[in-house]
């Protein structure tokens, strides 16, 4: 760890982070010289949604195995429904849809609907946290709707994860070592279209490709993101709790550290393309 530890990077983010009010964990890697960062990078942090990134693990898999197929059709039922704002959740009882395109509002939209659904076609939680666990992950589980683990689920909520971990599942799908490269690769292109840019993927440049996942509820502010920058490809996780700041505004203290972290690591890792966003939001 020594060795690969990015010791002016490191000492830049525990600076960055200094003062949050909240428990706040960071890690970092740089996938061209294999170099870490880390803060608080095995604390256990609620999920939030980027559990949505092991509930598509336990659909590609289910597909793989041909349980079921990427486009199929399956029908829409008002018992799914997920109170709240989501896409899904409009639809009326017996519509038909894409699987392909349930899997899209889970991932792009982060429709809860669309993902407890998914959840449920994966095998349910304790389905996924097999395949979790035989892929090497310690932390990561799914905790709602799964038996056994209600006392983790009133602790973390819908998932659990560490910033380590979330990073090295990250690593994995762009790696090609999950399922195999050709699923891996349809995942990678799924995480590349979050509708949710206004923190940390707002200050990387729009033509770089970023595949990421957001998590977010009042207490707790995270986000997952591997980054194609040209010269050194990175992959960073930053998850949040107990947070003070609990408002829903851009200027919320998580996201701002967010953002500060995003564009940190852009300038370091491709200093010649340094980059300041020229489209921002209120309170960036």
């Amino acid at each position: 760890m020594a060795q690969r530890q990015d010791k002016e990077l490191q000492k830049e983010i525990e600076s960055l982070v200094q003062g949050f009010n909240g428990k706040v964990g960071i890690y970092v890697l740089n996938l061209k010289t294999g170099k870490v960062a880390a803060f608080n990078a095995d604390s256990i942090f609620p999920t939030a949604s980027m559990v949505k990134i092991p509930i598509l693990i336990g659909v590609m898999d289910k597909i793989s195995k041909g349980e079921l197929k990427y486009h199929d059709e399956i029908v829409y039922k008002d018992s799914l429904l997920y109170s709240g704002v989501d896409i899904l959740g409009s639809f009326k009882s017996d519509e038909k849809i894409e699987l392909s395109k349930v899997m899209m509002l889970m991932l792009t939209m982060s429709d809860n609907t669309a993902s407890l659904w998914l959840q449920s076609l994966a095998g349910n939680g304790l389905r996924i946290n097999q395949i979790l666990d035989s892929l090497g992950f310690k932390i990561t589980r799914v905790n709602s709707r799964t038996p056994g683990r209600e006392e983790a689920r009133n602790e973390y909520g819908w998932g659990q994860s560490s910033p380590r971990e979330m990073v090295e599942l990250m690593r994995k799908i762009y790696k090609g070592e999950i399922i195999d490269r050709n699923y891996s690769a349809r995942m990678l292109r799924l995480l590349g279209r979050n509708y949710w840019d206004e923190a940390g993927i707002s200050q990387v440049p729009p033509d770089i490709f970023v595949a990421s996942k957001n998590g977010a509820v009042d207490e707790s502010r995270s986000e997952t993101m591997f980054v194609a920058a040209p010269h050194e490809p990175y992959i960073f996780s930053i998850m949040t709790n107990n947070n003070k700041d609990q408002s829903w505004q851009p200027g919320n203290e998580a996201w701002v550290l967010t953002r500060k972290l995003s564009q940190l690591l852009w300038n370091k890792f491709e200093p010649k393309l340094s980059w300041q966003p020229f489209i921002t939001v209120e309170g960036n």
